[in-house]
């Protein structure tokens, strides 16, 4: 038996394969023959460069159907699928590269030549362009290349894709997800969430991340089903197509800026059938106003980058605002202690998981990995949590610090790195804090080695071009010395307790 995801997804394609996959903002619409068409091209391109199974592809494009066909390309043929964020800058980018060693990487047209020099000081064998207007040298190479490159045979253990998170230390790892890891989750949330054949998915979310591509992408391809694909979130787009739709992912910051329009109302949402949310966490003045607004009661879900959705509120019963619900069918989940010691109903602790969804560990990093699991195989996800009298889980904070803006995973040592190195810093401490629009804002704590007129947006200056925009400080704030522990330790949750107010209107 086959177990390549792409085996799995391509069987349950419409028998009609000239049903619509994806149509775009601008109406242009792409069949399932087109499908199989693109990624077998792309995949032939890909072989004849000398990808074979195992190596990886770095792809750093914007969305376009066509970057979730070279996906799929990479799946036919056994490759390493490597998503990197569009906002990653140059720095970023050559460590992932030198890292994950790919055979090629797939880049913006405008970033051919920047990342030129990346690819050739990481030793990357080929260079390819994906634009998102049918452009680049990826489609140009591949015209007219034979398509049927079939699909080549993998195992549940082998890996389909890397994900980089950030470290806790300064260093990112990536995650190496199976095709199992993969498959059995889109098998569990296609059935959990009951798609039906005629479901339509509104997508605005980003591909690069674990919500966008192997949560909303795989589920549309399991279900045979067809996308309304929009390349950034547009609230006059999501508006016009939303009564042509019948669910929809986004992070806590769409739903806000939704109901920020007064065009959103009951009536458009008339043909909705489920609103689910994750990336970060859902306010519960946001999950109320929502309800109160359009009818419907949003279903929130948690999951990371190593395990992909772990829990979900259910689709019949009570979603509970302020919890993620209950671990998903063929997921365990416990609260532990620091020392692995399991905690009871509605104990705090850090909250571990075991499953088929969980990552094969990281990327040349087995000490890391090792220290990641218990003995048993439960992973220690780093998140705060309860479980209360009802089974439902709460995630009430973070162990390792990290800031989740807008979705995306922030580590603060990385940011504190930059901003320690900016001249006229003394220390710098990061921290998230609540914030209206992104769930959470990245706030520097610094302090200065002298009154130099150093002031905040000179520190934000000084790091912009360190930093995806998305890690960039929105606010930096100035203290004499950061408040420590007797241990010395700088105590973050004084920072946070103290400015938490900061974005509140």
């Amino acid at each position: 038996m086959n177990e390549n995801l792409y085996s799995l997804l391509s069987a349950r394609f419409p028998e009609d394969l000239s049903q619509c996959f994806i149509e775009t903002a601008d109406a242009a619409t792409y069949s399932y023959n087109d499908l199989i068409d693109h990624s077998g091209r792309f995949a032939r391109l890909l072989s004849d460069l000398g990808v074979k199974k195992g190596d990886r592809v770095a792809v750093q494009v914007e969305k376009s159907p066509e970057a979730i066909f070279i996906y799929l390309g990479c799946l036919r043929i056994g490759a390493i699928y490597l998503p990197l964020n569009t906002a990653y800058k140059e720095s970023e980018v050559a460590y992932f590269l030198g890292d994950a060693e790919p055979t090629v990487v797939v880049c913006r047209p405008a970033s051919e030549a920047a990342m030129g020099k990346i690819a050739k000081g990481a030793g990357v064998a080929e260079l390819l362009t994906l634009g998102q207007e049918r452009d680049g040298t990826l489609i140009e190479r591949s015209n007219g290349l034979d398509p049927d490159v079939g699909c080549v045979e993998a195992g549940k253990d082998e890996v389909a894709a890397i994900l980089y998170t950030s470290g806790t230390t300064g260093r990112s790892k990536g995650a190496m997800l199976s095709h199992g890891n993969l498959g059995s989750n889109t098998e569990t949330l296609h059935k959990l969430w009951g798609f039906q054949p005629d479901d339509v998915l509104l997508h605005a979310l980003p591909i690069f991340h674990t919500h966008g591509l192997f949560v909303a992408t795989n589920c549309v391809l399991l279900n045979g089903g067809r996308m309304l694909f929009l390349n950034k979130f547009d609230a006059d787009k999501m508006i016009e197509l939303m009564p042509r739709a019948s669910i929809m992912m986004g992070v806590p910051t769409f739903y806000t800026r939704l109901l920020a329009d007064d065009r959103f109302t009951k009536d458009l949402c008339a043909n909705m059938r489920l609103f689910i949310s994750g990336s970060a966490p859902l306010l519960e003045e946001t999950f109320q106003q929502f309800q109160a607004r359009t009818g419907h009661t949003i279903l929130e879900r948690y999951g990371m980058t190593e395990t992909n959705m772990n829990t979900s509120n259910p689709l019949e019963g009570e979603r509970r605002a302020g919890t993620v619900g209950f671990p998903l069918p063929d997921v365990e989940v416990r609260i532990a202690d620091d020392d692995g010691k399991t905690l009871t109903t509605n104990e705090t602790g850090v909250l571990e998981v075991k499953g088929p969804n969980v990552f094969q560990g990281y990327w040349r990093m087995p000490e890391k990995t090792a220290a990641e699991f218990r003995p048993d195989g439960f992973f220690i996800t780093g998140d705060v949590a309860k479980i209360d009298e009802r089974g439902y889980v709460h995630i009430v904070g973070r162990a390792k610090d990290l800031i989740i803006t807008g979705g995306f995973n922030v580590y603060p040592k990385e940011i504190e790195l930059c901003v320690d190195a900016v001249e006229g810093v003394g220390e710098s401490a990061v921290i998230g804090l609540p914030h209206p629009d992104f769930g959470e804002a990245v706030v520097a704590v610094v302090t200065r080695t002298s009154e130099n007129g150093l002031d905040a947006q000179s520190v934000i200056n000084a790091v912009k071009d360190d930093l995806a925009n998305f890690k960039v400080p929105k606010k930096v704030v100035f203290l004499e010395e950061l408040p420590r522990n007797t241990m010395g330790k700088v105590q973050k949750n004084v920072l946070r307790e103290t400015y938490k107010d900061s974005f509140q209107a």
